[in-house]
């Protein structure tokens, strides 16, 4: 049987939905669980509109960007650490979801909205600026939204937190969300990873590198957000980053 993403029974998002709907266009908002390959495959609809798109992974799972090669995953490590893989079809380097891991939104911006930009060192900047003003709603120190071309650092091939790319937000302690985007001639679909913890070790575990100097190096790169300030629920953050998002809204 082909698995299948399912609606999240969660209630309480009347009132989160209903903000968002208040002034045109109008965002949607949905939330799904499932399989993260399969969550992976839903992409930019067919008829692009401003869409929320929250993401549960029910079992973990390494997911590479769309160009990475498969030579860096190491299989049997990751079978070893009870992890799938998956592919998605934004760019970037892997990240690691699953329960406890990341909050995972998608965000789905149709071609010719106030918010489309076709430069791509600019297009993530208002989401950007959205996350980091979610954060700091929740107590977070100082967030920071990159503004600036592609940082690369020496594993940013291999791992997405590694190195920060435009409207990607960071704090002093190191990054907490990646944004990775795939563009087509409907809209731009943009990928956000925020991180709940980091562990370097276990980002690296399912990767064919040199685990020592990598996990040396990456321990500093990163940093999640109940590492920050203690546990959020997940209903007050994704509250917080669509009360963000609909300020952002033109």
């Amino acid at each position: 049987m082909e698995e299948s993403a399912q609606r999240s029974g969660e209630g309480g998002w009347g009132a989160a939905r209903a903000d968002l709907e208040a002034g045109a266009p109008q965002w949607a908002v949905e939330q799904l669980v499932g399989p993260a390959a399969v969550l992976h495959r839903l992409g930019i609809p067919a008829r692009p509109r401003r869409l929320l798109r929250w993401c549960e992974a029910v079992t973990p799972a390494l997911v590479l960007g769309s160009a990475e090669p498969d030579a860096h995953v190491d299989r049997p490590a990751a079978a070893r650490a009870g992890l799938g893989i998956a592919r998605r079809r934004s760019g970037g380097s892997s990240v690691l979801v699953g329960p406890g891991r990341v909050a995972w939104l998608d965000v789905v911006v149709p071609a010719g909205d106030p918010l489309w930009d076709a430069d791509v060192g600019v297009a993530p900047l208002w989401l950007g600026r959205a996350w980091a003003a979610a954060l700091a709603d929740l107590g977070v120190d100082n967030p920071s939204v990159h503004c600036g071309p592609m940082e690369r650092a020496p594993w940013s091939d291999w791992v997405c937190f590694a190195g920060t790319a435009p409207g990607e937000v960071r704090v002093r302690q190191g990054k907490v969300v990646g944004i990775s985007q795939r563009r087509a001639r409907a809209g731009a679909l943009f990928q956000c990873g925020a991180l709940l913890r980091w562990r370097a070790d276990e980002a690296i575990a399912p990767l064919a590198l040199d685990r020592a100097a990598a996990a040396v190096a990456l321990e500093g790169a990163a940093i999640g957000i109940v590492d920050l300030v203690g546990g959020v629920g997940r209903r007050d953050l994704r509250a917080a980053v669509e009360r963000r998002v609909a300020e952002a809204a033109v």
